[in-house]
C-alpha cells in the first residue's frame, strides 16, 4: 500500500503556494519535558495552516478542461482557505461551504482570497452534504478535505521536510487528527523510510472519530462532536485515511479542552505565536505521552497545524490554560462567618498565590467561598493542600475537574444578602505580588467582617478586588484610616446602582 503513495508524495506540487515550514526548537518545553521538543511550524503557511498543501496538490493535478468548471469543498475553515488560494492561483472559481459555527476569521479569509463562501448547517457533515449537492447542480469538481489520494500526498510533503530537517533522527512525531488526511500522509511516508519512528495521532475527547474507528476495527459515525477544536470536528473519518491509519499509525491519544488550552500557552511561551485549538493538539498529546511513558532525552516533533484563532476565544483559553497544565486548583470551601476566617484560610494555604476568591454573605453561621490557588507540583500538591485545609477543620470540595464550576459557577457566586447590616462596598487595586492579598486581609478582615469578596488574578501588575465589609457607622473613620495605612488605591462603590441591583441588601 505504501509504494504508490511514496511516489505521489515525492511528486506532489505544493511549493507554488506553500513554504517549507521551519522545524523550530522549543527550549522551554524541552526543559520541562526532559526531551528535545521540535515544533513543525505549519502555522506559518500563507493561510496559517497546512491545508493548502493537499488542496493545491489536488487542484494542480486537474486538467485544464476540468479545472475551468470550478471547484467546491466543505470545510470548517482551513481547507477552505487552502482551496480558495489554490483556485485563485489557478484562475478558476471556488465555492466553499462552511458550517455556520465556523469562526468569522476563517470565513472572511475565504472571501478575501476570492472564494464564494456558503454558510450551511451546524457541523462539517451537514456542510459536506451541501457541497456534494452544489457539485452536482453546478457541475463543479469536489475537492475532499482529507479522503483523496492527492490531498493525502500533499499533506505527506510535511513528512519529507521533517525527515530532511532532522536527518531521520527523531523518535516520535505527534499529529493532530480530524478526518485523517494529515496523519495518513505523514505516517505512510515516515513508516516507509523509518519504521521505528513512532507516529502518534491526537484527537479531542469529544471528537474522537479516528480513535473510535480504530478501536472498533471499522469506520464509525459519531452522534455529535465538540467544536472547540473546530479544525478537527469530524464525525466520520475517511475510508482511505482509516485504512492508512490502521496500517501505519502507532496509536491515537485523546485530549480534553483544558489540556488544549494549556498547550496553546506552551506554544506561545516558546514561539510568541498563538495556535488554534486543533493546532495545539499535537503538543498536548506529546505532554501526555511523555508523562505516561517516562521518556527522557528523546527527539520529539509536534505538528503546529494551524493558527486561525478567533480572537474572542482567547478569553476562555486564558481562563483554562493553568487548569489544563495543572498549575491551578479550584476549591469550594465552607468557613466560619466571623472576622479573621478569610485570613486563617489564606494562612493555611501557606505561601501559595491565590488566583481567585469569590464569596458572598449568606448567613451568620458559615461562608461558602470559591477559591483558586497556584500549583507548582501538580496533582500531588493539590491533594496535599486539600488535606491540610481539612485538617484545619475547613469543609472542602475539590472542583478543579468540575465542568459546571469552571464554566459557570465561578462567575455566579454572589447575589443579594438579605438582612445584612452596615455593609460598605469598595473596589481596590494593589501590586500583584506574593503576600499582597494576605496583607489586605490582615489589615481589614481581622477586625471587620468581610461580607463580599471577589478577586481574580488576570496576570497584570495590579490585582483588583471588590470587597463588601460590615462597618458600623461609629467605626467608619477608624476603618478609613486602616485603608489609608495600606496604601492601596481604592474607590467606594456603596452607592453604585449595579451594586444595589444585584448585590446589595
Amino acid at each position: 500500500m505504501a509504494s504508490p503513495y511514496i511516489e505521489r508524495i515525492l511528486k506532489a506540487r505544493v511549493y507554488d503556494v506553500a513554504i517549507e515550514s521551519p522545524l523550530d526548537d522549543a527550549p522551554r518545553l524541552s526543559r520541562r519535558l526532559g526531551n528535545r521538543v521540535m515544533l513543525k511550524r505549519e502555522d506559518l503557511q500563507p493561510v496559517f495552516s497546512f491545508k493548502l498543501r493537499g488542496a493545491y496538490n489536488r487542484i494542480a493535478h486537474l486538467s485544464d478542461a476540468i479545472a475551468k468548471r470550478g471547484v467546491v469543498c466543505a470545510s470548517a475553515g482551513n481547507h477552505a482557505q487552502g482551496v480558495a488560494l489554490a483556485a485563485k492561483k489557478r484562475g478558476i472559481p471556488a465555492v466553499i461551504v462552511m458550517p455556520q459555527t465556523t469562526p468569522h476569521i476563517k470565513v472572511q479569509a475565504v472571501i478575501d482570497l476570492g472564494g464564494e463562501a456558503v454558510l450551511h448547517g451546524d457541523d462539517y457533515d451537514t456542510a459536506f452534504e451541501r457541497a456534494l449537492t452544489l457539485a452536482r447542480e453546478r457541475n463543479l469538481v469536489f475537492v475532499h478535505p482529507f479522503d483523496d489520494p492527492d490531498v493525502i500526498a500533499g499533506q505527506g510533503t510535511i513528512a519529507v521536510e521533517i525527515l530532511r530537517q532532522t536527518g531521520g533522527h527523531v523518535d516520535a512525531i505527534f499529529v493532530p487528527v480530524g478526518g485523517g488526511g494529515l496523519i495518513s500522509g505523514i505516517a505512510v511516508y515516515v513508516k516507509y523510510l523509518y519504521p521505528n519512528v513512532r507516529v502518534i495521532g491526537v484527537e479531542p475527547e469529544d471528537a474522537a472519530s479516528m480513535y473510535e474507528s480504530l478501536k472498533a476495527g471499522k469506520r464509525v459515525n459519531l452522534d455529535r462532536v465538540g467544536i472547540f477544536a473546530d479544525g478537527v470536528a469530524v464525525k466520520r473519518v475517511g475510508e482511505e485515511t482509516f485504512n492508512l491509519c490502521r496500517a501505519h499509525v502507532d496509536e491515537i491519544l485523546l485530549i480534553d479542552t483544558d489540556e488544549m488550552c494549556a498547550a496553546i500557552q506552551d506554544v506561545f511561551e516558546d514561539t510568541r505565536s498563538i495556535v488554534e485549538a486543533a493546532g495545539a493538539l499535537a503538543v498536548a498529546g506529546m505532554k501526555k505521552f511523555v508523562a505516561r511513558e517516562g521518556w527522557r532525552d528523546k527527539r520529539l516533533v509536534a505538528i503546529n497545524s494551524g493558527a486561525n484563532m478567533n480572537f474572542d476565544r482567547l478569553r476562555h483559553i486564558a481562563e483554562r490554560a493553568d487548569l489544563g497544565g495543572e498549575r491551578e486548583a479550584l476549591l469550594a470551601v465552607a468557613i466560619p462567618e466571623h472576622p479573621g476566617s478569610f485570613l486563617r484560610f489564606c494562612e493555611t494555604l501557606g505561601g501559595r498565590s491565590i488566583t481567585e476568591f469569590n464569596y458572598r454573605y449568606e448567613s451568620s453561621q458559615a461562608a461558602q467561598i470559591f477559591a483558586g490557588f497556584s500549583l507548582s507540583q501538580g496533582r500531588s500538591e493539590r491533594d496535599a493542600v486539600v488535606k491540610s485545609l481539612r485538617d484545619a477543620q475547613f469543609t472542602v470540595t475539590d472542583v478543579t475537574d468540575n465542568e459546571m464550576a469552571k464554566l459557570h459557577v465561578r462567575y455566579m457566586v454572589g447575589g443579594h444578602a438579605r438582612g445584612i447590616q452596615n455593609e460598605v462596598l469598595y473596589r481596590f487595586e494593589f501590586p500583584e505580588r506574593p503576600g499582597a492579598l494576605v496583607r489586605f486581609l490582615q489589615a481589614v478582615g481581622s477586625r471587620w467582617n468581610i461580607s463580599l469578596f471577589h478577586y481574580r488574578n488576570h496576570g497584570s501588575d495590579y490585582g483588583r478586588v471588590l470587597a463588601g465589609i460590615q462597618v458600623p457607622p461609629a467605626e467608619r473613620a477608624d476603618f478609613l484610616q486602616h485603608l489609608n495605612d495600606l496604601h492601596y488605591a481604592y474607590v467606594e462603590e456603596t452607592n453604585n446602582p449595579v451594586y444595589r441591583m444585584f448585590l446589595g441588601a
